[in-house]
């Protein structure tokens, strides 16, 4: 279904495992070939909740990175992994081109607060975990309380208990 596509997980530090780790099952199972893209080299630490989980290497540094190479981008959640995210330039850069380019984008959880630094919410309906709730409204984003939401190119879920219809959805739409 997804054979011959390149998926971009953009990651950091904090990242909440399960958003990263099941995704990323989901689309290889499906044939695509991802790839962790992250603010550093080395590897990134992945936390269970609140607890350090495992630690996973990272592919390219986002400085590195174009998002022209790939097909579809994720963004997982975590509070300390988007929160890093966003304070990197290159990060949102590389966000915002995906947007730009109208292609797929799945976000989860926390993932949200990387797209409201790039600036491509206007407008837009997403979901997210409810703490983000203000923040995207003030970004101008309707938000919605539901297990996954797909406005265009965009599929939003909010928390792990969501991952399964998550991961159903960004499958399907990053086929095309």
């Amino acid at each position: 279904m997804l054979d011959g596509k390149r998926i971009a997980f953009l990651a950091t530090d904090g990242v909440e495992e399960a958003e990263y780790v099941e995704p990323r099952d989901a689309v290889e199972k499906a044939g695509a070939t991802a790839e962790l893209i992250s603010i550093k080299t080395g590897s990134i630490q992945s936390m269970d909740h609140t607890e350090k989980s495992k630690q996973y290497e990272v592919d390219r540094e986002v400085a590195a990175a174009d998002a022209a190479d790939y097909d579809a981008l994720v963004l997982p959640g975590g509070v300390q992994n988007p929160d890093k995210l966003r304070m990197n330039k290159d990060a949102v850069a590389f966000v915002k081109a995906f947007a730009d380019a109208g292609k797929p984008i799945g976000v989860i959880c926390h993932g949200p607060w990387t797209l409201v630094e790039a600036g491509v919410l206007k407008g837009r309906t997403i979901t997210s975990y409810p703490s983000l709730h203000t923040d995207l409204v003030n970004a101008g984003a309707n938000w919605v309380d539901q297990e996954v939401c797909v406005d265009g190119n965009l599929v939003s879920s909010r928390n792990p208990g969501d991952i399964p219809a998550f991961n159903k959805t960004i499958v399907e739409k990053f086929a095309g």
